[in-house]
């Protein structure tokens, strides 16, 4: 029986704590079968919509890949391809698209949208990321922690920035769904909502998992094993640079911020990073602030500790999985979900 028949991965409480971790596994694998250039051809001949609201390099690279080596067909609808409510409603959309494609990857703003094409089109829709959720990225984030640490539970980690973003809320709830004790520091206006806490809250009390909320960066930083960070301001927002740059310039990942640590964690940043001047971005507000790099420093990203490009490249198999599980028919035996 394949757990995962037919099902959508729109946010990680879609999955029970055991589902996510088979999924990790499964993405470990077909990584191996990859690197063994084994065949494993689970879509042959399904057609899959990748619809990008969003811009995206590893998001799009990993669909487009993975679905290419699963046999399947890959074909991306950006934002001037679909309508998105604008002249045809997304429910309509949905019934369009699922009518002609066995399965739908959306990348954009509103979790309401994903949560349309879901309940609409009749096909597993995957979430590529929305202003609230990462899903696929925290299969790569904890498949890599799992490679390097042998297994996940009792792990600590660290995320440090925005802690309303997509990649805090994520971070938060996955982390403790696997077991893995999550420390966010981030001033207080900046911590997740009331409810995605006590969602994290219910799931840490099941696995045995500690949440810490600081405010305080050096105390979020003490006994991690892994420490995270993400850009300061998300795609899309609306926000005062000075303003937000002034609140999180204390939660920066420096060499201070590491030694808060007292171990020799890994660094993790799910990209793209503004650790130098060299993007347009980075430069601009490099200069304008004064500062060389933002959310962390070049020493940081570019030291020995840092897995921020195993972690990109992990997100080419665990989409492979998430796709492979949910439309395919791979080999899941039941004992793995016990």
């Amino acid at each position: 029986m394949n757990h995962f028949k037919n099902r959508s991965f729109l946010k990680e409480c879609d999955f029970t704590p055991r589902e996510l971790q088979v999924l990790i596994d499964f993405a470990q694998h077909l990584k191996a079968l990859k690197q063994a250039h084994v065949p494993h051809p689970y879509l042959q001949g399904k057609n899959i919509a990748l619809l990008f609201e969003k811009t995206s390099t590893r998001t799009r690279s990993a669909f487009t890949v993975a679905a290419t080596d699963l046999g399947a067909h890959p074909e991306f609808l950006g934002k001037n391809d679909i309508q998105f409510g604008q002249k045809e409603s997304t429910a309509d959309t949905a019934k369009v698209l699922g009518s002609m494609f066995d399965a739908i990857e959306y990348r954009g703003f509103a979790q309401t949208t994903v949560e349309a094409l879901a309940a609409n089109s009749g096909v597993p829709v995957w979430n590529g990321l929305t202003d609230e959720w990462h899903p696929t990225q925290m299969i790569a984030d904890f498949l890599t922690l799992q490679e390097h640490f042998g297994q996940l539970k009792g792990l600590t980690l660290a995320y440090f920035g925005d802690g309303r973003s997509n990649m805090g809320n994520s971070l938060l709830v996955t982390a403790v769904m696997l077991g893995v004790n999550i420390h966010i520091g981030a001033p207080e206006a900046l911590w997740p909502s009331q409810a995605v806490i006590q969602l994290a809250q219910g799931y840490a009390k099941q696995a045995g998992s500690q949440v810490l909320l600081t405010a305080d960066a050096k105390q979020a930083a003490q006994g991690a094993d892994a420490v995270y960070t993400d850009v300061w301001i998300s795609m899309g927002e609306a926000v005062d640079p000075a303003e937000r740059i002034q609140q999180l310039l204390p939660y920066q990942v420096n060499a201070e911020l590491i030694a808060a640590t007292g171990k020799d964690p890994l660094i993790m940043h799910c990209l793209p990073a503004y650790h130098d001047h060299d993007t347009v971005v980075g430069q601009q507000l490099g200069e304008q602030f004064g500062l060389a790099a933002l959310e962390i420093t070049d020493e940081v990203f570019t030291s020995p500790r840092s897995v921020v490009f195993e972690e990109a490249a992990n997100r080419m198999p665990a989409i492979k999985a998430i796709m492979a599980a949910t439309l395919g028919d791979p080999f899941l035996p039941d004992y793995l979900f016990d």
